[in-house]
């Protein structure tokens, strides 16, 4: 798609968002309104939320470990004026007027391009969008929102640090394990998965990141499906996994379902033995990727002890969340639901 929109008097440049519609901007940004999914995150990994002059209402008036960034950031966001709704369809949820009435250079919105389109018709702002989806372990959608969201706003070298911290901390995961025969894996299941809202045990993906980062038996995969689904619970009997995953966000949803059926819960070995545990969502109005990162380093202690034998999750977390947030809020976490260790079903 090519459209190039127009930018307020003065010198001007144009930029390529992520559905590669050209939109002129002032060479110069130094206010932005950041929207949608995963926009405001980005503005926190790249250091620039104090440029941002108007916050989503999910952000300013809720606190929530769910998004990486809000604990860090939430009480400038709560002194922000309110310029939209927030949330992770795409669409346009913005409030024009109030963006008009703040006149920020640009609006950085995880939109479609059709929602991109109407909010620049609305309010005569260039509209970039900077959409990225949560598949596979952080992938080319994440890094080229991020990318584009950087040119805007000058981070390109912040980026840059962003995008090679990653790919190490992807490549030692990676490293740790990729020698390891399948027979020699155990088989494990990821349950209560949040995905557009909150799952029960059933919830589950292929494809599941933190999983495929330390190339780890997903006994989802088997189900020739791609990404989240639910799976069928005679499935999950049949496949037995040796250790289960599960959101501790959701496991007042896994408690109820126990209580209905609890024959189901004790018929799995992973279960009689002990081997359930936490895999904090990852996935909240698009991907945390400290929190994925996080995810994979944990789950990398549970199903291969020897080669992580080094690695306690209190450090490799406060080592990523500090690098893209600034601060450690690893204990903020816990105190919030989001915690690592063992989860005992019907508790």
């Amino acid at each position: 798609m090519r459209n190039i929109q127009s930018a307020p008097d003065g010198e001007t440049r144009i930029v390529t968002d992520v559905w590669g519609r050209q939109v002129v901007i002032p060479a110069e940004v130094r206010t932005i309104v950041a929207l949608g999914s995963g926009a405001p995150r980005i503005a926190a990994y790249l250091g620039v939320v104090d440029m941002m002059i108007g916050s989503e209402r999910m952000d300013g008036e809720n606190f929530s470990v769910l998004r990486d960034f809000n604990p860090v950031h939430h009480e400038t966001f709560r002194t922000l004026p309110i310029v939209g709704r927030g949330g992770g369809s795409g669409n346009n949820n913005a409030y024009p007027e109030q963006i008009i009435a703040l006149a920020p250079d640009v609006i950085l919105a995880a939109f479609s391009p059709e929602a991109a389109e109407e909010l620049s018709f609305q309010t005569n702002i260039p509209v970039v969008s900077v959409r990225y989806f949560s598949i596979n372990f952080i992938d080319e959608s994440f890094y080229n929102a991020m990318r584009v969201f950087a040119e805007v706003v000058g981070a390109q070298e912040r980026y840059a640090q962003l995008r090679d911290f990653i790919a190490a901390h992807k490549a030692e995961l990676n490293r740790r394990t990729a020698g390891i025969p399948e027979s020699e894996k155990l088989r494990v299941y990821t349950g209560a998965v949040t995905f557009n809202g909150r799952r029960g045990f059933s919830g589950t993906y292929s494809n599941f990141g933190p999983l495929m980062g330390i190339n780890a038996f997903n006994v989802a995969d088997d189900a020739d499906i791609e990404g989240f689904f639910e799976a069928n619970l005679e499935n999950i009997i049949l496949w037995d996994p040796d250790v289960i995953f599960l959101d501790p966000g959701n496991m007042d949803l896994v408690n109820n379902e126990y209580a209905v059926n609890p024959a189901f819960f004790h018929s799995l070995r992973a279960v009689q033995e002990g081997r359930v545990y936490t895999m904090p969502a990852f996935n909240f109005a698009a991907t945390n990727v400290t929190y994925a990162l996080m995810n994979a380093y944990f789950a990398g202690t549970i199903l291969f002890p020897d080669q992580f034998a080094d690695v306690d999750i209190a450090e490799i977390s406060s080592e990523i969340l500090t690098f893209f947030l600034g601060k450690n809020t690893f204990d903020v976490m816990a105190e919030n639901g989001l915690f690592f260790g063992n989860l005992t079903i019907g508790e």
